[in-house]
């Protein structure tokens, strides 16, 4: 009897001790999950802190580019044109809200999408501006300063800041998000813009004289092939959607009949073109494709024309090569319509 007592007590013991194991184990196990938890939140809390510290710290106005041109807002006059009520604005605001709307009035229609109205602002301020120098030209204008969209306006002629002061207030009168993206050098200033699917940069004054799209509507990759901003300070542009490069996608065969649909895009002068293949890349085939752009890039770069080469993935349809051509005039033979 004592025997089996003592059996059972030991039994006992052993057991609460399991148990007493087991729930310090769930116990730890908990205390662990909690201090990630906590971690994670602090981390979280932290990176919150810092990026409104940031946003605190930057703003796109008041900032000088090359140490002349002020990016100034115009929210006065988007906001005037919204409301209808004009009694706050100076008479400069005023003869600028009359020289936008009348700009509007003519490219703008109804029912036309954000991007349509995008495009239709682009190609005004590209046709109709002329890129003006600005900052290289030390001496000062006589008939304006092409850095303020009323200047821009009335005198067709804009620094890199006039274009994107002004295209960003096209943008805001419209109800479109827009900001203006100043260079990390502080010497060049463009846009960006939010369409349904993201943000995308665009740079007017780049294209300025041709509105070739070239620097229409890049994502954050493509728009730093030129340009040098801090990004912390703005959205990252990720759209594809409206992505110019690849709304003009064409198919083609296969990567063999690449050289003869780019030179024909050559002589057609198109300067923005991409294509995807019947038969797409794949891991398999991927590194001949590469070879042969990279043959076809040097084989026709020349003082004429120079075009710069990059893949985009456009999901099922496969990976898209995109061209940018950027052409030289004094090279254009009008015998046969080539650069030669």
């Amino acid at each position: 009897m004592k025997k089996s007592l003592k059996v059972i007590i030991v039994v006992v013991i052993v057991l609460a001790t399991l148990g007493s194991t087991a729930i310090s184990a769930v116990t730890l196990s908990n205390q662990s999950k909690l201090a990630e938890t906590v971690g994670e939140i602090r981390k979280t809390q932290e990176q919150a802190a810092e990026e409104a510290a940031r946003a605190q710290e930057f703003s796109e106005d008041g900032v000088m580019i090359a140490s002349r041109y002020e990016i100034r807002s115009t929210l006065q006059i988007s906001d005037a044109y919204k409301s209808g009520d004009r009694s706050g604005l100076n008479d400069a605001d005023k003869e600028t809200l009359d020289m936008a709307s009348a700009v509007i009035k003519d490219v703008i229609t109804d029912g036309m999408s954000d991007y349509e109205k995008e495009i239709a602002i682009y190609t005004y301020l590209t046709k109709n501006m002329t890129g003006n120098a600005g900052a290289l030209n030390l001496l000062s204008d006589s008939t304006g300063e092409y850095y303020t969209p009323h200047d821009v306006l009335k005198y067709k002629s804009a620094v890199c800041v006039g274009y994107a002061t002004t295209f960003r207030m096209f943008m805001q009168m419209m109800d479109i998000e827009c900001m203006v993206v100043h260079s990390t050098e502080l010497s060049h200033s463009w846009d960006l813009i939010h369409l349904d699917d993201g943000w995308y940069h665009t740079d007017c004054y780049s294209d300025s004289g041709t509105g070739n799209f070239y620097n229409f509507n890049m994502n954050d990759s493509r728009c730093s092939m030129g340009h040098d901003w801090e990004r912390d300070n703005y959205p990252a542009a990720e759209g594809t959607k409206y992505d110019y490069a690849l709304s003009v996608c064409e198919t083609i065969d296969d990567i063999y009949a690449l050289p003869e649909w780019y030179l024909s895009k050559i002589d057609e002068r198109v300067s923005v073109m991409s294509c995807v293949f019947k038969e797409k890349i794949t891991d398999e085939n991927a590194a001949i494709a590469s070879q042969l752009v990279n043959t076809l890039q040097n084989d026709t770069m020349n003082d004429h024309f120079y075009s710069s080469f990059f893949w985009e993935d456009k999901g099922e349809e496969g990976y898209a090569l995109c061209i940018l051509v950027s052409y030289n005039d004094n090279g254009y033979n009008e015998e046969n319509e080539l650069y030669v």
